[in-house]
């Protein structure tokens, strides 16, 4: 296995992949980051240290505002436009892709993962509505996907509850972790049995999507 960066030109400024590379890899999982954080993020690590030993090359994607040093997130369809632009360079290695990412990586993986042909989403921390206001729901973004999804989701994440997703998108539930999956000290769950469940959860939904054919 090796690690290595790639800058990718887009239309609203180079994009950037780090790639986890899985010797004789399944799939490609391409995982984007939140609106408030980068690629540093507990989830994201985890995933890129858990999956490559069991097949699955992980791509850990920065959106160009996050690597020209901005700190807000521009427009959804920014969002999406560079991550369209970036996809090639997913699907490059000629393997299947499921695309995923957390909070605000995880919308536009599910917007766009129809027309890009990902054969499945990974949303992590998907954001169901703003903290504190459910009527602004984004669960069309979710249920549209139209590609087989699976949502971790913390069970104390005011973006979004598990128990608030519709039926048919249950998420898998981290006991008492927030938005970021941290656990509080005072949790029946350590920190790393948090992120565990998280990990085990997607290396076992992973090997049961239908078979990934190039």
């Amino acid at each position: 296995m090796s690690d290595t960066v790639e800058t990718v030109p887009t239309p609203v400024g180079d994009a950037r992949i780090t790639w986890h590379r899985a010797r004789g890899a399944r799939a490609v999982v391409a995982l984007g980051h939140g609106a408030g954080g980068g690629i540093e993020a507990r989830d994201l690590r985890a995933l890129a240290e858990a999956l490559p030993p069991h097949g699955w090359t992980v791509a850990l994607v920065e959106q160009p505002w996050r690597v020209a040093g901005k700190k807000l997130a521009p427009a959804p369809k920014t969002l999406d436009a560079a991550w369209t632009a970036l996809w090639p360079a997913l699907a490059a290695p000629g393997l299947p892709v499921v695309a995923g990412g957390r909070s605000a990586g995880a919308r536009v993986a599910c917007r766009t993962a129809d027309a890009l042909g990902a054969v499945a989403v990974l949303a992590l921390s998907f954001p169901l509505h703003p903290p504190g206001k459910p009527e602004r729901s984004r669960v069309d973004e979710l249920t549209g996907a139209g590609v087989p999804a699976l949502v971790v989701q913390g069970g104390r994440d005011p973006f979004g509850r598990p128990e608030e997703f519709p039926p048919g998108h249950e998420p898998v539930e981290v006991p008492f972790a927030d938005h970021g999956f941290a656990v509080p000290k005072s949790a029946d769950l350590g920190q790393e049995e948090a992120v565990t469940i998280l990990t085990d959860a997607v290396l076992g939904w992973l090997g049961d999507l239908p078979p990934l054919r190039e």
